[in-house]
């Protein structure tokens, strides 16, 4: 088994007891394999990060990154902190959240039921992928709808949203308006898991816009932005905006035809997100997924 190499991982602290462990977006470096894989190409090759709320000798691990070489060194880190209590939430089922959560097996690892059932039907196929899961850890506590939990002093409250997948699960902190999004925020646009069920999406991302947020931290985005205090709720109306173009897609098939840093100008013009050239070959998947969506 090769050893995934964890040199470019970046640990920020964009808010008092909020940690970023934030690895890809590196010219020219490829983690596994010079032959397409998952990891490389997906949460490498677009940026990602997982996050720590923690408080005192408490933490809680959004996610638990690309590999075990990852998740080994968010354990690391915590330690070296002085943190002997360890949970984690699962922000869905995709492989770049789950690959490391063998390394939290002695641990509490949550999940909506949604999430929790997707996992035990894609077990043999994280199996068999490239690089491969194996053994997928699966959570141990897993609830239906919302939850709250505590870190320390902190309240925290597990939100369910269906966008990109259906077992999306964001994180909110009431006390300073901070959410985790996973990956029902990108950073310049979403990933369709889902292409039939934009209707959804958006009406999804209308009742998330109703949160008092005062900072976004999605899974995918630029370092820069998670580094330098996050995203604002601008970010939730630009996801919208571009479900929306897409849709018009569907209707007007020549509007796939500009690039994505044209398709999306007006978000990019008023900094609610930033332009990522790997982005454009996942608007190019996204417009192949549009194309070939029934219609009903």
């Amino acid at each position: 088994m090769t050893e995934i190499s964890t040199q470019h991982l970046r640990v920020f602290e964009p808010q008092p007891g909020l940690l970023a462990f934030y690895d890809g977006r590196v010219d020219n470096t490829r983690l596994f394999s010079s032959q397409p894989n998952w990891l490389d190409d997906g949460g490498f090759a677009l940026g990602i990060a997982s996050y720590v709320i923690w408080d005192g000798d408490e933490a809680l691990v959004y996610d638990t990154h690309l590999s075990i070489e990852h998740a080994e060194t968010i354990r690391a880190v915590l330690a070296l902190r002085g943190i002997t209590k360890i949970s984690v939430v699962l922000s869905h089922h995709h492989l770049d959240h789950v690959a490391g959560n063998e390394v939290f097996a002695d641990c509490d690892i949550w999940a909506e039921t949604r999430c929790a059932t997707a996992l035990k039907a894609v077990e043999r196929e994280f199996a068999k992928s490239t690089p491969p899961i194996k053994p997928l850890v699966h959570p141990n506590k897993v609830f239906s709808g919302e939850k709250t939990l505590r870190v320390g002093r902190r309240k925290v409250q597990l939100m369910p949203f269906d966008i990109h997948s259906s077992d999306g699960l964001v994180i909110y902190i009431p006390h300073n308006q901070i959410l985790l999004a996973g990956d029902t925020l990108e950073d310049p646009i979403t990933y369709f898991a889902e292409a039939d069920k934009i209707d959804t999406h958006l009406s999804e991302l209308a009742r998330m816009d109703k949160l008092d947020i005062r900072a976004i931290y999605p899974n995918h985005g630029c370092p820069e932005r998670i580094s330098g205090g996050g995203y604002k709720s601008d970010l939730i109306a630009a996801t919208r905006s571009y479900l929306q173009k897409m849709q018009a897609v569907a209707a007007n098939p020549a509007l796939g035809d500009v690039p994505l840093s044209e398709f999306i100008k007006p978000e990019l013009t008023s900094g609610a997100v930033s332009y990522y050239a790997e982005y454009e070959a996942v608007h190019n998947g996204n417009l192949k997924q549009i194309f070939e969506t029934p219609k009903v």
